[in-house]
């Protein structure tokens, strides 16, 4: 990547995020962060510029630098990649963590964040604007749709479907060729056995609603 990055949220997925573009020598311009008590504030000799409708650094995305959007709320996230897509025409870029092991059969697709260590397998599919952390496996064929969230050390089977805005919690197994449906929840530690409805919550081993 040429051009440098603007980072959208200096909490700490903005801060993990930050590190994976550093690690890939990819220069950060600032941050833009809606949190007024963070303007100035710096990490590392990286700043939090302003707000993330701060038109002044919104013009620059697309023409001297790209845009990443690490914030975890799930609505916060399809706002602003709906701004950008609309006023700047661009896609935020992918960070991926240059330990992490992506197939090159694999398919990724746009403003995904991929954590330190974590695999994405053969032939898996990755949507666009999800959030893998650390230590994630995302087996063979398995297929995660757009803004899903995987938290860290979790393991998502072969030929797996994880649909969109799901949220999977740390240390989740999921076994092989189930569905979690679309915006489900899965809690930390949970064994899932079986598919889960769209927008259920499960937690558990197995897992079970609640």
């Amino acid at each position: 990547m040429e051009n440098p990055v603007l980072i959208f949220g200096a909490g700490s997925l903005g801060l993990t995020a930050l590190d994976l573009f550093q690690r890939n020598q990819v220069v950060v311009y600032g941050f833009l962060d809606d949190n007024k008590e963070l303007h100035g504030k710096e990490f590392g000799a990286v700043s939090v510029l302003g707000e993330t409708d701060d038109d002044g650094f919104l013009k620059l995305i697309g023409q001297k630098c790209e845009a990443f959007i690490a914030i975890s709320d799930t609505r916060v996230r399809k706002r602003l990649v709906k701004m950008l897509n609309e006023r700047r025409k661009v896609q935020p870029v992918n960070a991926i963590h240059d330990t992490a092991v992506v197939s090159a059969t694999a398919s990724l697709g746009h403003g995904n964040l991929i954590a330190a260590r974590s695999v994405i397998n053969p032939f898996a599919e990755v949507g666009q604007h999800c959030i893998i952390q650390a230590g994630t496996v995302v087996e063979s064929q398995a297929k995660l749709g757009d803004y899903v969230h995987v938290g860290t050390g979790s393991l998502i089977n072969s030929g797996v479907v994880v649909e969109e805005g799901a949220f999977i919690g740390t240390g989740v197994t999921i076994v092989a060729g189930i569905t979690i449906g679309k915006n489900a929840r899965v809690g930390a530690g949970s064994v899932v056995v079986e598919s889960v409805a769209a927008n259920a919550t499960v937690f558990g081993n197995p897992a079970r609603s609640i």
